[in-house]
């Protein structure tokens, strides 16, 4: 074989892996009941590939050949150690001899394999940054350093999550299985959650490194789209409409130097229709079972708003009312605030003003940026200045993101240059 034949090989494996690793790794854990061992024998069948498919060509399912080459790959690997611990070559001859768990031909016992990865991942029994670290590294494939980039901590604190949550994993012989039905409510609740912590990582405002939040965003609909694939129940479908309809604005969310932009001021010709209509049929089909929940919930009053074709245009009669509805299911300070912001734009700036003055009379979100800069907005809009004023620093002051600071320093700016300047229907600054 020449060099440019064996460069393509190479390319060829480096593809397989991009696309098919995770799967590979997914089904190599079920047989071998073994996070390292399995990451071990993944790495060698790829390595082994390298030089194999040059002499005798890729396989027709190169999948398949990989998980069976990863499988003998361990067994090799346990048999070594056989020489230091016997226990170890009781184990490769348990593994030798189950034959009837391996199936790499059959795509659907694969692609459970998956599914089985994410519920393991997503245990409750594993502390929520475990969670998310442990699914982003086994399933969705980020090295340890993107993570860490991601949630703006150390490598060193990723690693010692993972490597915690993979002890946990053997030592409490927490199954690698997709729960019963019984179960599914409980465990469904916490992948969903994990999933959508993700996505939000990567969609939160602007970070300097977009490249890998854009990642994070796309891995977090991959797996929303796996999940209802493989178990189509109705959140699922709630929260991939959910992400699909978020993500469709993220182009007309920030200018070219990352400022601010809300929701009512976005260039809606920006917004990618493509996932607007893929996330509206959802939320009709997940609200057509009517055994939804929120993110089904907060999918439709998204979709409220992408289909509005002005800001003016809103429906915000039926935002309320899914905020209603929302509120009821899962009443929080958050949701009343948002649905306040919603009253404002229906009933008046003051009917929503009064809703959020009782929210932090309350003592709810003296601490949230985002419920003091609503109120500024909805004071500057009925002329009310200095409590505009007061309300914008105090939101500055909280405010976690440098992108909202900029918006909220120009919002102050443009108060002192114009006293009396009137916003009206220029929406406010809410976590909607």
């Amino acid at each position: 074989m020449n060099e440019h034949e064996a460069r393509q090989i190479r390319q060829t494996v480096d593809m397989v892996y991009r696309g098919e690793s995770r799967r590979v790794l997914a089904t190599l854990i079920r047989l071998l009941g073994d996070f390292q061992l399995a990451e071990e024998a993944m790495h060698d069948a790829f390595a082994a590939a390298v030089e194999q498919w040059q002499r005798v060509g890729v396989p027709a399912n190169p999948r398949a050949w990989l998980v069976s080459a990863g499988r003998f790959k361990a067994i090799d690997s346990l048999r070594r150690r056989a020489c230091f611990d016997a226990s170890q070559a009781e184990i490769a001859r348990q593994l030798e001899d189950e034959n009837d768990a391996f199936m790499p031909d059959e795509d659907t016992a694969v692609e459970d394999d998956c599914l089985r990865l994410i519920f393991t991942c997503c245990h409750p029994a594993l502390p929520p940054p475990a969670q998310v670290a442990l699914t982003l590294r086994e399933v969705c494939g980020l090295a340890t350093e993107e993570v860490a980039r991601a949630f703006l901590t150390t490598p060193s604190t990723v690693a010692q999550r993972i490597v915690r949550a993979k002890a946990k994993i053997r030592d409490a012989r927490i199954p690698y299985q997709v729960p019963s039905r019984d179960e599914l409510p409980m465990r469904m609740d916490s992948v969903l959650r994990v999933i959508y912590l993700v996505f939000n990582e990567g969609y939160s405002t602007p970070s300097s490194d977009i490249s890998i939040r854009n990642d994070l965003s796309e891995e977090a609909i991959r797996l929303g789209r796996l999940l209802m694939t493989l178990l189509p129940e109705p959140e699922a479908m709630g929260l991939l409409a959910l992400m699909l309809l978020h993500e469709s604005r993220r182009a007309a969310r920030a200018t070219t130097t990352g400022e601010l932009i809300l929701l009512n001021d976005q260039d809606r010709a920006l917004w990618n229709q493509e996932r607007i209509i893929e996330g509206g049929a959802l939320v009709e089909r997940a609200l057509a079972t009517h055994r939804f929940g929120p993110y089904t919930l907060q999918a439709a009053i998204a979709a409220v708003h992408a289909e509005a074709p002005s800001a003016a245009e809103t429906d915000w009669a039926q935002i309320v009312g899914l905020y209603d509805v929302l509120f009821r299911m899962e009443p929080s300070p958050v949701v009343e605030l948002n649905r306040a912001v919603a009253v404002a734009m229906r009933d008046g700036l003051e009917a929503g003003l009064r809703l959020i003055d009782i929210i932090l009379e309350r003592g709810d979100l003296q601490d949230y940026h985002l419920a003091h800069a609503a109120r500024a907005d909805l004071c500057r809009q009925l002329g009310r200045q200095e409590e505009a004023r007061v309300a914008y620093q105090r939101a500055l002051c909280l405010a976690p993101q440098q992108q909202e600071q900029w918006f909220l320093e120009r919002r102050l700016a443009e108060l002192d240059e114009e006293p009396t300047l009137e916003l009206k229907g220029r929406g406010v600054l809410s976590d909607q």
